[in-house]
């Protein structure tokens, strides 16, 4: 699928999504929320989807927030209603890729500032160039983050990180974000890594991946009596079903697994 500003190739259950805007390094302005939010859309309804790799064409993943669109007449991205369960649009252009029900791996290279950061940090696992830099780069411009990240930076980062890095808005690279914890892992060739990261979650149940991202979404507010029920329940589904007993047939016969995609 191709859109104004997002496009979406899907190959062996694998949709390779990349922000399309590179003459403005893939800014922020209201048309690139909207297919943002299209492109989530699309995804959340594609039968036989597996891994999501979300990168940005050009020279970066994304500067952030287009301010010479906002400034002129651009809405800011605390405007508008909750027109996605909790979150407004511009939140759910990084949060959406949370609800998504299969992993979402995130390549990045370049910048990824401000509202680029956001989206990026929405996605389950982040591989990052050497190269690339991060900013939460909101107070630079007289505001705070508020496409969904301060939700999203608690389970990554400690609260004393994110509030420096926040009142600061300074600037910080790949071996930086790594340690902190917005980054998985640091590649040459971070597209090419998640593209492969991509297809070794494919190759697993589905079933299975869909239930451990759901796990792990209750487990960013639940207590351990609620997360200890979820994995019992979603165990009892999975044990005995048809793709679980693929998956243990194909072991014990040193053989790739034949899924079916039940969704």
């Amino acid at each position: 699928m191709t859109d104004q500003r997002v496009t979406i190739d899907i190959a062996g259950g694998i949709a390779d999504v990349r922000l399309s805007r590179p003459d403005k390094m893939n800014a922020l302005d209201p048309a690139m929320f909207d297919a943002i939010a299209r492109a989530i859309a699309t995804l959340s309804v594609t039968l036989g989807l597996r891994a999501v790799v979300l990168s940005g064409e050009g020279r970066a993943f994304c500067a952030g927030l287009d301010m010479a669109s906002m400034a002129s007449g651009g809405s800011g991205t605390a405007l508008g209603p909750r027109s996605h369960g909790p979150a407004n649009l511009p939140q759910h252009v990084a949060w959406g890729w949370r609800t998504l029900a299969v992993p979402v791996i995130a390549a990045v290279h370049g910048v990824a500032f401000g509202g680029g950061f956001q989206i990026m940090t929405g996605a389950d696992i982040r591989i990052a160039h050497p190269g690339a830099r991060f900013a939460i780069r909101e107070l630079h411009w007289g505001i705070v983050p508020d496409m969904a990240g301060i939700a999203l930076w608690r389970t990554l980062a400690r609260d004393d990180v994110l509030r420096e890095l926040t009142y600061t808005a300074r600037e910080f690279d790949a071996g930086e974000a790594l340690a902190h914890g917005f980054v998985t892992r640091v590649a040459d060739d971070p597209h090419a890594e998640a593209l492969a990261l991509a297809r070794t979650i494919a190759g697993h149940n589905p079933n299975a991946i869909r239930a451990a991202k759901r796990l792990f979404a209750v487990a960013a507010d639940a207590d351990g009596h609620v997360i200890m029920q979820a994995e019992s329940d979603e165990q009892v589904a999975l044990l005995g079903s048809a793709n679980q007993a693929e998956a243990v047939r194909a072991n014990l016969e040193k053989r790739p697994a034949v899924f079916i995609d039940t969704a």
